[in-house]
């Protein structure tokens, strides 16, 4: 039976679709992790703290106070005999694959808020092993202040640690020991994702003096509050989100995957096809075309734990890691979704932007096709939105506030720089003028459709 108030795995996913564009087998993946992981949370609450414990029943106490009458009462069970027990759950931390701006931790972020469970973001970028850097700890410290040092609300969070294939083994040699950033992180977060007690020091504001310092005679002055010198969080409870954008990973698998041959007749891998290049493997998806968008998808689909060892991680790490799942870059259909579509969405960012100065700002259609076109070539998927965004909207935001301009259309030549944005002032005449601009520019972008 599962716990009131908890979203079935459906619910879930249609909660992601009015956040993030696509990846519609990452959601599935999430929201089922998601899921039967706060019922075994439930669970196995339910069987430590709520369940009557065997040596307790009553049935037994019943039993032995009968046990010195001559009655021919049963005899009590057995001790080592249980029933009814509830099976103690393990835990499935999820791993996500994917490059860079294809919405990440955005799906964490967004599942943490649907469930109002704690949630902490950390880079694993900054995790040492020793002397430099930021230990472990540190995740569970912030999972910690998200919980508003609450303990038992921090036990059942999520704790989300991006760019975790920076922590892969950099090399095999003598040099490895000193690998301080590598295979010892791995280690050390081995018995956090496992389950264990974390001591966090307290770092919280002392507490500030009570009202009315002085007493009044024959009254004692209240006793201070006693703030705990540490917290002890147990992440056994406590769902692992591990991300990263996996450079070269696909090559891994393009090697392992590949049946090669030798004459005349030989069946070529992909990459003795295909020429060398200079560029970035994982990162050209997002600008390249897409023939090579869909191979590295396949191939990411495709990958193995054995595939995760070779790439640098030991394979204690990724035994933890049993739900994996990938992410594939946004095409620029995708990309217009998440400009005009999704909640949140850029566009309506930066029209409420506007809005608070007196000042209503348009788009034109073909003005958007021309934003996505431009973000799936530079690379770096819906965060390469915003970058093309602030360009355009530079001398908008500069001129408008404060000035006699009430109304801003953004057109393809103002993309495209081959124009600059039109203003129109204050007045109906201007605005009748400002729509029917616009109008016309959409007239033109359905009848090039038709």
């Amino acid at each position: 039976m599962r716990p009131s108030g908890l979203a079935t795995p459906r619910e879930l996913v249609n909660f992601l679709d009015q956040y993030v564009v696509g990846q519609e087998t990452a959601k599935k993946v999430l929201s089922v992790a998601v899921f039967n992981h706060y019922n075994r949370v439930h669970a196995n609450m339910r069987a430590m703290y709520y369940d009557e414990p065997p040596h307790l029943s009553g049935g037994n106490l019943s039993n032995n106070s009968k046990s010195g009458s001559g009655s021919n009462s049963p005899s009590p069970e057995p001790s080592h005999r249980m029933t009814n027990t509830i099976p103690m759950f393990e835990k499935s931390n999820v791993l996500v694959i994917g490059p860079t701006g294809s919405g990440k931790t955005l799906l964490a972020k967004t599942l943490a808020n649907v469930l109002d469970v704690p949630f902490s973001v950390s880079d694993a970028t900054s995790f040492t092993q020793v002397y430099v850097g930021d230990d472990v700890d540190t995740c569970v410290q912030r999972l910690l202040q998200a919980a508003n040092w609450d303990p038992y609300k921090a036990n059942m969070g999520i704790i989300y640690i991006d760019e975790v294939d920076k922590i892969a083994r950099k090399s095999s040699g003598p040099e490895s020991s000193r690998d301080v950033g590598g295979e010892g992180v791995q280690q050390a977060l081995l018995r956090m994702m496992e389950g264990s007690i974390v001591n966090i020091p307290a770092k919280g504001p002392s507490m500030p003096a009570p009202t009315g310092a002085r007493a009044s005679r024959g009254q004692a002055m209240p006793a201070p509050v006693q703030w705990p010198d540490a917290y002890s969080v147990d992440t056994s409870n406590v769902l692992f989100i591990l991300s990263g954008a996996f450079v070269g990973l696909e090559n891994i698998i393009r090697q392992r995957t590949s049946k090669g041959s030798i004459g005349f007749t030989a069946n070529l891998s992909n990459s003795e096809r295909r020429p060398p290049s200079t560029s970035m493997p994982f990162f050209t998806p997002n600008s390249g075309s897409s023939d090579n968008a869909q191979a590295t998808r396949d191939l990411l689909n495709d990958v193995e734990p054995a595939d995760l060892v070779k790439f640098g991680f030991i394979p204690e790490f990724i035994s933890r890691m049993p739900s994996i799942t990938t992410l594939s870059p946004l095409s620029p259909m995708d990309l217009r979704r998440v400009l005009t579509e999704v909640k949140g969405s850029l566009v309506a960012q930066y029209t409420a932007l506007f809005g608070y100065s007196g000042i209503e700002i348009r788009f034109t259609s073909p003005a958007l096709d021309q934003i996505c076109k431009r973000a799936a070539a530079r690379g770096g998927g819906a965060r390469g939105l915003r970058g093309i965004m602030e360009t355009i909207l530079l001398e908008p935001m500069y001129e408008a506030p404060g000035s006699w301009i009430k109304y801003v259309l953004i057109d393809e030549a103002a993309v495209s720089a081959q124009g600059i944005p039109r203003y129109w002032g204050s007045g109906k005449t201007e605005a009748a003028k400002f729509w029917s601009a616009w109008a016309e520019e959409e007239e033109d972008y359905v009848s090039t459709l038709s």
